[in-house]
């Protein structure tokens, strides 16, 4: 099977690409813009495997996007290209929408012409789109988690943006026959993460000694997943998921925001030893709330579990020390960024 990816040198996706290449015999063709959040050496490990092809593509770029799609005869396709971070849709609103609504729409014009050309009528083909838990909206703390029924409570423009993709891949699926699937995961983490989101940024602070800022009074919940757990998710949907159906995906792991960063202040304190100052605990900082900020998320899984037998494989505090180790091991790819795209400021105040 050769699979397109979209955004495949991001941060989730390029964990999709990698498990493609080290665990399957699947051919992999990555389409990805290379924004500030794309890196090769996030596929650097797969990069000159025979089963791999790379494409610089803008989604946005209708043109491009079928020929790619025409060229390389992809069997399914799993989307994940997208602008992501919150704070950055609060500044700029205009580029989510234009990649995350026109990109995705680009991307199901192509697959719909690519299905109906084949002889077979695209019998086997597939579309994931992969989204977010946030495009429910906000649970409190007394709320059963989100499951694939809940309605629709987007409250940033990231999330909105996200949710207008859902319901035009289901639109696509339901007008034009197109065998879409749909997940929806909690927060991820690990390596390669951009250090614009929490851990990674909160990880970068605490080993250089730097100011931890922490949203409001910390007490925003999230429901954690290591992205290696998501990877092997998604390629379970994609190959045995029910055409036109929603899978959650969650990694059992709800936490505070303050939680997460007093567990990441003690790990780096145990690797490199309290400063003479003090635990990095003492680093926290509170600061002034996110605009709009959702008290809390928290995804059931339980129908991705019971009817597709997938199920995370990575503890919190596993995956919170495993990629601890790695940032503190890998510099030269956060070393760059931090001097050149992205050196830790706040984003989300305009």
């Amino acid at each position: 099977m050769r699979v397109l990816v979209t955004g495949g040198c991001g941060f989730i996706g390029s964990a999709v690409v990698r498990h493609l290449i080290d665990n399957t015999n699947y051919e992999v063709v990555n389409v990805d813009k290379m924004t500030y959040a794309a890196t090769s050496e996030s596929v650097e490990s797969v990069a000159s495997n025979e089963r791999y092809t790379q494409l610089k593509i803008d989604i946005c770029n209708g043109a491009a996007v079928q020929a790619a799609f025409v060229d390389h005869q992809p069997d399914a396709v799993m989307h994940l290209a997208a602008e992501s971070h919150v704070d950055r849709s609060i500044d700029g609103p205009e580029q989510f929408l234009q990649t995350n609504i026109v990109g995705t729409m680009h991307l199901l014009q192509a697959a719909r012409e690519l299905m109906h050309s084949r002889s077979d009528g695209g019998a086997h083909f597939r579309f994931l789109h992969v989204s977010t838990d946030e495009v429910f909206g906000a649970l409190t703390t007394d709320d059963d988690p989100f499951t694939e029924s809940t309605p629709y409570s987007p409250r940033s423009p990231y999330s909105a943006s996200k949710a207008s993709a859902d319901h035009l891949s289901r639109a696509w699926g339901e007008t034009y026959g197109l065998p879409v699937l749909i997940t929806n995961s909690s927060n991820n983490y690990g390596p390669f993460h951009f250090p614009e989101k929490l851990i990674p940024l909160v990880t970068l602070k605490a080993i250089a000694g730097q100011t931890l800022p922490v949203y409001g009074t910390g007490e925003n919940v999230r429901d954690w997943l290591f992205v290696e757990d998501h990877a092997t998710a998604l390629t379970t949907v994609l190959t045995s998921g029910t055409i036109g159906e929603t899978y959650l995906v969650g990694g059992n792991a709800e936490r505070t925001n303050l939680e997460v960063v007093r567990a990441i202040c003690d790990l780096v304190d145990d690797r490199l030893g309290i400063p003479s100052t003090g635990p990095r605990r003492q680093l926290i900082e509170f600061v002034t709330d996110r605009r709009g900020h959702d008290l809390r998320y928290a995804v059931d899984s339980s129908k991705l579990q019971g009817e597709l037998g997938w199920r995370p494989t990575v503890t919190f505090e596993e995956g919170l020390a495993r990629t601890v180790d790695w940032y503190l091991a890998n510099e030269s790819w956060w070393g760059p960024i931090q001097d050149g795209t992205y050196a830790g400021s706040r984003l989300g105040l305009s």
